[in-house]
């Protein structure tokens, strides 16, 4: 996918997330993260657009702090939010395609970086915040569906920071039914877990499997798998220790 699609679709799903939590309330729970409130997804969402916009917009080419989370609720929150965002898709939009700055994951570019994350982390709240508001979801695209998978698997679970470890070795295989050549072949070990695009010709000891968008929300704890076979222990795992924290 091209940077461009990324940031149209960061644009509109930005929408969506910031409409459902008017609709619901800022004090509605968050059923898939039952420790936080509407409020503390808005919160915490527009905290980390901004985050990511500094980067870009001020060329920071070494980690740099985030700001924090600010004091607000009800309709001043949600301003806060909508502004936030607002400038994070004007200024993925606006960057030059050579725009140097650090990034946290392997990419062709640290714009490309910032609009695939952020066109994830959002798409990912937005389910979050159309949960609390109750009521049919809108879709989400299986090729970017497909794409956030690879992102997960092969970009955040790369990473010395991912606590799915198992004692012996394991191999986990992702299947998504509805698109072509879509299937990872996840390794699991007392190290970080190594993930391969197809892989189908190894044994796996376990498969999780179903249309892309189920596979991408499952993946992200949001939603069960829709199919397990083979030893579902190495799901279980999957979903104990697979959370991504912010800290």
């Amino acid at each position: 996918m091209e940077t461009a699609e990324f940031v149209r679709i960061l644009d509109r799903e930005g929408g969506l997330l910031a409409a459902a939590a008017e609709e619901a309330g800022t004090e509605a729970k968050v059923p898939p993260c039952p420790e936080w409130q509407v409020r503390d997804l808005l919160r915490h969402t527009g905290m980390v657009h901004r985050w990511a916009t500094a980067y870009v917009a001020e060329g920071h080419t070494s980690y740099h702090p985030d700001g924090g989370l600010p004091d607000l609720d009800g309709a001043e929150l949600l301003t806060w939010f909508r502004e936030g965002h607002r400038r994070l898709v004007d200024t993925l939009a606006s960057a030059a395609p050579d725009v140097r700055c650090w990034h946290f994951l392997p990419a062709p570019s640290p714009l490309a970086f910032w609009a695939r994350r952020q066109a994830h982390e959002t798409t990912v709240h937005r389910i979050d915040a159309e949960s609390a508001r109750g009521g049919t979801p809108a879709a989400v695209d299986p090729a970017f569906a497909a794409d956030g998978i690879d992102e997960l698997l092969r970009g955040f679970h790369a990473r010395a920071r991912s606590r799915v470890r198992s004692v012996e070795p394991r191999v986990l295989r992702v299947r998504a039914t509805d698109g072509d050549g879509a299937v990872w072949t996840v390794r699991l070990s007392q190290e970080p877990p190594t993930t391969e695009r197809g892989g189908t010709g190894e044994e796996a000891d376990c498969e999780v499997a179903g249309p892309a968008v189920q596979l991408y929300l499952a993946l992200w704890n949001r939603v069960p798998f829709p199919q397990v076979t083979g030893d579902a222990s190495v799901a279980a795992l999957w979903r104990e220790k697979s959370a991504v924290t912010w800290s």
